[in-house]
């Protein structure tokens, strides 16, 4: 690929990315305003956001409520475009990836909003107590079935989705280490909420049933004694095996495509030295996620790592928003761009399995592909949102319309420093040549319709 030069603005050229993958983007403004800060400064700001700062779910609500899942997407697409908590957010979304628990069974939209609020409030803590919270989380606890896990008939649907996909990773544990973290977990279900109908959702509230719970002893990773579900997650936790399995999901989510969970047992990392360095941190702390992301953003091979990664639907789409300026108001409309998001393959709320979506190239098939052009082309539409107005006249002030190769510089610099091949950049300036008779705004928007139409959009 051919890297557009921009020797006064490495700095933000850094920082695009850092928004693209901490976050979901950043306007050019924003990221000059980034800028004042060191890199370092602006990832400790990324990782401590102020709470005082955040979007509130009171005020949000008032603006965006109801009930149905488009409903709360909706909402929640609003906090991943314009909330200054944008790690927060991105946190949010990635165990929403990795725990991915699902509508389609659960069928109880609050107890799904009350998991998402959950991923917020403590995605960035220790790992001890974010697979605490998961274990008690009635979504999670209905949806694999632990409210049916009892002494004496276990369940072992969570026990074994909790170290196969959660923490641990196929062939890192045994069929007898499954049972007895089954065992261990019997007796934590939930009180049954009230009927929907006639009076609407109410929240369901974590119950342990002491007289449903085994306390026999149990071996787990080669621990033995009357071990509970708090004491298999501390084993979980001080295991290696659970270090590497959540440093590569994070190194996946954040930095590069990785082969799919799936095959992780056989199939090495792309960046074992990478890995180690996260790894290593997440021992040292004991599962401090904070720490492990400090490193990973401050690491050479995370900023190396540009446009190494296909953007998700959502990335995509909330990029797209970013960019456009559109949606920077409450107002009506949000709830179309959950649709949008489920049509490219990506239906939040509602993962397709506990395996959650597969990622990189298989976001991107031929339909999926054309559903992203699409979108983005029609978001920039003539030029109207103030994001695509204030773009537009950015270009034409750096006087960037004198040469057909300045102007394609300038917009693929707008749009994200995306990096092109020479067949694309060719292809982008014949067209900014063929256009050279335009009206100028007219020219500059057209360009930026054809720019997100290009293969390297997709990327991050």
């Amino acid at each position: 690929m051919t890297t557009v030069a921009h020797p006064a603005d490495t700095d933000i050229d850094l920082l695009g990315h850092l928004y693209r993958r901490a976050g979901f983007g950043a306007t050019r403004e924003q990221l000059e305003s980034y800028a004042k800060l060191s890199y370092e400064d602006t990832v400790e700001a990324l990782l401590n956001p102020d709470p005082k700062r955040d979007i509130q779910d009171d005020v949000l609500e008032r603006y965006i409520h109801g009930e149905g899942p488009p409903i709360f997407v909706a909402g929640w697409l609003y906090r991943m475009i314009n909330s200054e908590a944008q790690l927060q957010e991105k946190m949010t979304l990635f165990w929403h990836h990795v725990f991915a628990t699902g509508l389609v069974k659960n069928e109880h939209v609050l107890a799904a909003k009350n998991q998402i609020k959950m991923f917020r409030r403590n995605g960035m803590g220790d790992m001890t107590t974010i697979l605490n919270d998961l274990s008690r989380d009635p979504a999670m606890l209905f949806w694999l079935d632990n409210n049916e896990n009892r002494n004496g008939e276990p369940n072992e649907n969570y026990g074994r989705e909790l170290l196969e996909l959660f923490s641990l990773g196929v062939g890192n544990y045994s069929e007898l280490d499954i049972k007895d973290a089954s065992r261990a977990f019997t007796g934590w279900t939930f009180e049954q909420p009230p009927p929907l109908y006639p009076h609407g959702y109410y929240p369901a509230k974590f119950l342990f049933r002491e007289d449903d719970h085994d306390n026999g002893e149990k071996t787990f990773l080669g621990v033995t004694g009357n071990l509970n579900g708090g004491d298999i997650i501390d084993i979980i936790v001080k295991s290696p095996a659970s270090a590497r399995f959540i440093c590569r999901h994070l190194y996946n989510f954040f930095v590069a495509d990785e082969p799919q969970v799936p095959s992780w047992n056989d199939v090495p990392p792309l960046d074992p030295e990478g890995i180690a360095m996260m790894e290593a941190k997440f021992i040292e702390t004991g599962g401090d996620i904070r720490s492990v992301l400090r490193v990973m953003f401050n690491s050479d091979f995370f900023k190396a790592a540009r446009y190494k990664k296909v953007k998700s639907p959502t990335e995509f789409i909330v990029g797209v928003l970013k960019m456009v300026g559109s949606q920077t108001e409450m107002a009506p409309g949000m709830t179309k761009y959950a649709g949008a998001i489920d049509v490219m393959g990506q239906k939040l709320l509602d993962p397709p399995t506990v395996e959650g979506w597969h990622t990189g190239g298989e976001w991107i098939d031929g339909g999926n592909l054309t559903e992203r052009v699409n979108f983005a082309v029609d978001e920039i539409g003539e030029g109207l949102a103030p994001g695509i107005q204030a773009l537009v006249q950015r270009i034409k002030d750096s006087e960037s319309l004198g040469s057909a190769e300045s102007l394609v510089n300038a917009v693929l610099t707008e749009t994200g420093y995306v990096e092109v091949s020479d067949r694309t950049r060719e292809a982008l300036i014949d067209f900014a040549n063929d256009a050279e008779g335009e009206d100028q705004t007219t020219r500059v928007i057209r360009m930026l319709r054809l720019a997100v139409a290009t293969p390297e959009y997709q990327f991050a």
